[in-house]
Formats: structure tokens, C-alpha cells, sequence
């Protein structure tokens, strides 16, 4: 029997793109989507979907035997700029949602559990050039706070109760798909939108900001493939080191040059740039590329060439 799974968060930016993966591998009938509103419409329309609050302990549960879900990827979340905003909401959110999906697979109701971790552990006094799997964390966003946090109880309820629950750091991530969640590294996203109605962009990150970065269908591949792997090649039950590509913001204006070459971008930092200075500039991933065999498939140019290729076929659709 195939399992059936239960996306929580769906129409969020890797939400919705995990779930049409998800359904293309399972089939539709096989995943359940679920948010608390209707507000991604292909999403809704593609398979079957649920409205459900994580938060509430009980319609979690009743959705889970409804459906007889056994695996669940828990990809809601209150992210790094939003968080800051709204620090108690981003805990309740980021930490409740966690500890019932936890909860509900110590006591049996679901087998395997997928739940995201961040770079945003990571803090100022991390070394900041390869990242190394196992080093100082100390963050500095409530957003971060609330995954070093859930790293530890994922941790504690696979070594405690045997639950099989996954987990990678996902660095920036970057699609065509889907706008920006109110993260620190959503300027790597909002560029190529602004690269193409104006030709500018005025970066909230100072130009030579480096940080890890990812395109969206390697995220997809990344937690499509530890979900998929054998448990005994899951070594680490916190979360795993993830990386891809690393740029500043100069680098990727640069790299849009190459397909408009009038494209101008200037720079006004903002709040976002003391969380992005708290953050790694590189990342070693050794150990998932090692356990798991992950590897990804692009670097800066091939991104840009996709974002920029995509984006403008999307527009011409719109207009």
C-alpha cells in the first residue's frame, strides 16, 4: 500500500511546489493538501485539500484518521522577517504546530514526519565560511530561535520514542512559482520579478552580502530524496546541513546582466540586513551529500537563465 500523505502549510512558496511533486510521484489522490485558506488556487484545484489550522491539536487528528494519513511534511511557518514582527505569534505557530505532529507520531497515528529546519539556527558567532554540520548556534531571530529549538525536540523524539522524523536546513530559496513568504532572502526572488517590469531593483541587503541560496526544484529534490531514503542512512535526526549555490546581491544582478543588459540595481539596507549578517555566508552539506547522496542540479547562471525565461512566459500569459 502507497502512503498517504498530508501536506501542512500547501500553499506556501515550497508548499505548493512539494505538493505537485508529491502528487506526480504519489498521485493526487494520495496527497491531501491543507492551509488555513483557499488562497492558492491551483493547489486547491489539483488534488484533494482541506482547510486546517496545525495549531488545533484535535482537526489535526481528525484529519489524519479521515484520510488515513501515515506521513506528514509539516511546512508551515511564520519566516525570519514576519517572525520579527510578530514575535509570540511566530513561537506559537512554529513551535504548537511541531509538538502535534510530533505527538501524534510517538502515539502512532502517522509513521514518518518531514519538518524544515533553517540556516536562520545559525547566528553571529557561527563560523561563516562552511558552515560545519555540528557548530555554535546561537540565533538571533525569534524564527530561528524556534528552529534551533524544534532541531532538539526532533532530536529528542526519535532518540526518546522512535519517531522516524526528517529534517534539512534549507537555505534561501528561489522560484518563479510562487512570491516571496516575508523572509530575509526573498530580494533573491523579488530581483528578477523587478528585473523585468523595471529594470531596476533597489536590494533591502548591502551588495556584497553573501548567503546560501537554492533553487526551488533542488529544495523539492532535497526533501523529496531524505524523505525517500532508507532510515538507517538517516544519521542525523536534528536537521541536516543543506547548501546548493552562495552570491551576494551584486553577483546576482551581474548574472541578470547577462540576459538584460540595461538592468540597474542600487541598494537601501534595511532591518533585514542585521538578520542576514547573523547568517552563513557558505555551507558545508558533506554529510547529506554523504548519507543520502544529495547533490544539486544548479548553480547562479542556470537559475538565472530559468527565473528570467519563466517569469517573462508567465507575464505574457497574464497580459
Amino acid at each position: 500500500m502507497s502512503s498517504k500523505v498530508l501536506i501542512i502549510g500547501a500553499c506556501g512558496q515550497i508548499g505548493s511546489e512539494l505538493t505537485a511533486k508529491l502528487r506526480e510521484i504519489h498521485g493526487a489522490d494520495q496527497v491531501v493538501a491543507s492551509d488555513i485558506s483557499y488562497n492558492n488556487l491551483a493547489v486547491v484545484n489539483s488534488g484533494l485539500f482541506e482547510i486546517l489550522d496545525a495549531r488545533d491539536y484535535s482537526a489535526l487528528k481528525v484529519c489524519i484518521e479521515k484520510y488515513q494519513i501515515d506521513t506528514i511534511y509539516l511546512m508551515a511557518a511564520m519566516l525570519s522577517a514576519t517572525g520579527e514582527k510578530y514575535p509570540m505569534k511566530a513561537w506559537d505557530l512554529n513551535m504548537d504546530t511541531l509538538f502535534h505532529v510530533l505527538n501524534l507520531a510517538k502515539d502512532g497515528f502517522i509513521k514518518k514526519v518531514f519538518w524544515p529546519s533553517s540556516i536562520a539556527v545559525f547566528g553571529t558567532t557561527t563560523p561563516k565560511e562552511n558552515t560545519p554540520q555540528y557548530t555554535v548556534m546561537e540565533p538571533s531571530t525569534v524564527y530561528g530561535i524556534t528552529k534551533q529549538v524544534g532541531e532538539r525536540w526532533c532530536e529528542y523524539y526519535h532518540n526518546r520514542y522512535g519517531v522516524d522524523v526528517r529534517s534539512i536546513r534549507y537555505p534561501g530559496i528561489i522560484s518563479w512559482k510562487t512570491l516571496p513568504g516575508g523572509g530575509t532572502t526573498d530580494y533573491a526572488v523579488e530581483i528578477y520579478h523587478k528585473a523585468l517590469s523595471d529594470n531596476t531593483y533597489e536590494s533591502f541587503l548591502s551588495e556584497d552580502t553573501a548567503l546560501p541560496m537554492m533553487f526551488m526544484d533542488d529544495a523539492v529534490a532535497a526533501t523529496v530524496n531524505i524523505m525517500q531514503a532508507p532510515a538507517e542512512n538517516i544519521k542525523i535526526r536534528s536537521s541536516y546541513n543543506l547548501s546548493a549555490i552562495s552570491f551576494t546581491p551584486e553577483q546576482i544582478a551581474e548574472s541578470i546582466k547577462k540576459q538584460l543588459p540595461g538592468f540597474s540595481m542600487t541598494y537601501k539596507p534595511d532591518f533585514r540586513q542585521a538578520i542576514a549578517d547573523s547568517w552563513p555566508k557558505s555551507i558545508d552539506d558533506s554529510r547529506a551529500r554523504e548519507d543520502w547522496g544529495w547533490k544539486h542540479n544548479f548553480d547562479l547562471e542556470k537559475m538565472t537563465e530559468e527565473m528570467l525565461t519563466n517569469l517573462s512566459k508567465s507575464e505574457e500569459t497574464v497580459a
